[in-house]
């Protein structure tokens, strides 16, 4: 193993990393924190077996495995949260018992969950030192919390006012302030548990150079992430998870993208995406949207799908792509526009409206919008399609116990007690089972909203063989993804939005990487987008 040297000083001293030489004092290659044959049960079920995991100062520790391999039971452990079954945990070498409830932050154990843990209704810098605040005497020492929440903000090259209300910041935004209150706390070791899910590309350059800083000042991070690109990038070593087993630990560089998915999966993942069927530009029209506006959010967008088609829409976050197709079904009150369906024209109000003509939304929000988390697998199925499962008003277990099991075949959801909440499942599980849901009622149109956001490479390569195997069935869909090999890799056209516009609608040899990202940028738009399959006439501009 690459060692890493570290010295961290009393009074906020600056550590200095790099290579550690074979006579360095062990001191600089002793854990600051490690966790020794772990193992952790849930009643009857063992979810952990005997995992050795250690953190380093000043080096990134990636942990990474599919959806329900023990990776947040782990780092819960690791933080405080869960007290492991057996084996034992050491800071600085000394056996501890991590205090709960977050309370290890004290000793400079901070983890910074996937769902945030803000108060919405505060605003930044008291989100950042809330329950630690600055005094000066008896008073709250407000002018320097809010100088140092600038200092902060600034430090992380983020443009966010210290007294805006959390609940009035974006998604991204809100992740910076987690990350904020995290450095305030001077980390001696930082979880992050997918820490750039919901950051653009720019944001996300910012965030890997914080890392790089925290990484030099002797700070240990442990990284979780399903995105290996950023794995590769980032961590010195990495750690692989598989069904509560550790597989493999090892230097970064001893491993490529395919064997840490080879590792975590078990199998080859070298066909990720199905093979494409041959788009037929001859087949009916089952959707046509022209001059959609809402305010000054969508501008005047059109395009249509046909039957059997995937359609994806691709752009920077921001770009307008979730809510033209939330106006589409009813969730935005539209200001312009015609829909049809079918050659009908249609305008729907509500989301059961949507439902009735047999067009089915997969939200990308699972855990806000689209499932139940303190209810069971079943009442979750079956909700959105209940007419199906009531009998003269009253619900038919046996009919609702029939659909759950036809599922969790179909899905491939993987529960060993169908009665836990949902909450309780993995990431990937509740995925499976949040578009078993959307597809009982065997929709004609299926929009799917970032299908695949925290989802293991495995997941991903079933629910894009799921996709797939409904477009053949001859059902039509649109991908909305801010993953640009998904949107290439299923895509039979692709839809690019920026700035609430539709800039061009790509298909055969155009949909690549370079191409989508001007479209995107602005760098280039279509004079008449032909969203009918057709050879696009494009026209270059700089924005």
């Amino acid at each position: 193993m690459s060692e890493l040297r570290t010295g961290i000083a009393g009074g906020g001293g600056q550590a200095v990393a790099g290579p550690a030489p074979s006579n360095a004092p062990a001191q600089y290659r002793q854990p600051v924190l490690s966790a020794r044959h772990i193992s952790k049960s849930f009643g009857d079920i063992q979810v952990l077996f005997g995992i050795d995991f250690d953190v380093l100062p000043g080096e990134v520790h990636a942990l990474i495995g599919e959806n329900g391999a023990g990776k947040s039971t782990l780092m819960k452990i690791l933080s405080g949260y869960h007290q492991p079954t057996s084996g034992k945990l050491h800071l600085d070498a000394q056996e501890v018992i991590l205090p709960p409830d977050g309370q290890a932050e004290d000793l400079g154990v901070v983890l910074i969950h996937q769902e945030f843990n803000l108060a919405e209704q505060l605003s930044v810098e008291e989100n950042i030192f809330l329950g630690r605040e600055l005094r000066r005497g008896w008073f709250i020492d407000h002018s320097a919390m809010r100088r140092q929440t600038e200092e902060l903000l600034a430090h992380l090259n983020v443009d966010m006012a210290p007294d805006a209300t959390v609940a009035s910041l974006s998604v991204s935004q809100k992740q910076f302030v987690e990350i904020a209150r995290a450095l305030s706390r001077k980390a001696r070791v930082l979880i992050m548990d997918e820490p750039t899910a919901v950051l653009t590309p720019d944001e996300t350059s910012a965030f890997f150079e914080q890392i790089r800083l925290m990484r030099e000042r002797g700070v240990g991070v442990v990284l979780i992430s399903h995105k290996l690109d950023e794995v590769k990038e980032l961590a010195n070593r990495v750690t692989v998870l598989r069904d509560g087993h550790q597989i493999i630990t090892t230097d970064a560089d001893e491993l490529t993208e395919d064997d840490m998915a080879r590792h975590m999966v078990g199998r080859d993942l070298s066909d990720m995406f199905p093979p494409k069927n041959e788009p037929d530009f001859d087949a009916p029209l089952v959707l046509e949207v022209d001059g959609l506006s809402v305010g000054t959010a969508l501008r005047d967008v059109s395009f249509n799908l046909r039957k059997g088609e995937i359609l994806g829409f691709a752009g920077l976050i921001g770009s307008g792509r979730s809510a033209l197709f939330e106006a589409i079904i009813g969730l935005r009150q539209r200001t312009g526009g015609i829909t049809r369906l079918n050659g009908e024209t249609v305008e729907m109000t509500a989301l059961d409206q949507a439902r009735d003509r047999g067009i089915a939304y997969l939200t990308k929000d699972r855990k806000g919008q689209g499932l139940l988390l303190n209810d069971g697998l079943k009442v979750n199925l079956t909700l959105f399609a209940l007419r199906q499962f009531s009998n003269k008003g009253l619900i038919d277990d046996t009919l609702e116990d029939a659909a759950l099991e036809r599922a969790i075949r179909r899905f491939d959801i993987r529960v060993r007690d169908r009665s836990v909440p949902v909450g309780a499942l993995s990431g990937g599980n509740q995925q499976k089972l949040l578009l078993g849901k959307v597809l009982e009622i065997d929709p004609n149109i299926l929009i799917v909203d970032e299908p695949t956001r925290g989802i293991d490479v495995g997941t991903k390569q079933q629910i894009y063989n799921f996709i797939a195997a409904l477009a053949a069935e001859g059902k039509s869909i649109v991908l909305i993804s801010s993953e640009m090999p998904e949107i290439i890799g299923m895509s039979h056209r692709v839809a690019v939005m920026r700035s609430g516009r539709l800039t061009g609608i790509l298909q055969g040899e155009e949909i690549e990487e370079h191409e989508i990202m001007r479209y995107a940028t602005g760098l280039k738009s279509q004079g008449t987008a032909d969203a009918t399959g057709g050879t696009n006439t494009h026209a270059d501009h700089v924005a």
